[in-house]
């Protein structure tokens, strides 16, 4: 009865752990002006960003009320996320990747998923 018991815990306990990597590794596709694109997965504190076939992994900084920013100090990787758009900048190069970048959820005015449960973004 025991090890039955034991069984069914390591089961579920699987599932519950596997329900949370799923929901916190939702890919989202940017569509930005100019054909550009990229992909992002994570939470609302850090960012795995996919660009040109390259991923790396974007922790979340100070930024101005309104926005979120995500770097990667090592590869130059910048990510500005605003209500209505987002900007991938490389820091490094100093140039802008991609600009006016938006979810298919932003397209139909919602804000971006990375602004959920993020200050000062939390509906009350």
């Amino acid at each position: 009865m025991k090890k039955n018991l034991l069984t069914i815990s390591v089961v579920l306990v699987s599932l519950f752990a596997a329900a949370h990597v799923s929901a916190s590794e939702e890919v989202f596709t940017w569509t930005c002006s100019e054909s550009k694109q990229f992909k992002t997965t994570g939470t609302t504190e850090k960012v795995r960003l996919t660009w040109e076939s390259k991923t790396f992994d974007l922790e979340r900084q100070t930024s101005l009320p309104g926005s979120l920013r995500y770097k990667n100090t090592n590869s130059g990787h910048d990510l500005v996320v605003l209500g209505n758009k987002a900007m991938l900048f490389n820091i490094k190069a100093g140039v802008r990747l991609a600009d006016f970048c938006q979810t298919a959820d932003m397209r139909t005015g919602k804000l971006p998923h990375l602004f959920a449960g993020a200050e000062p973004f939390v509906q009350n």
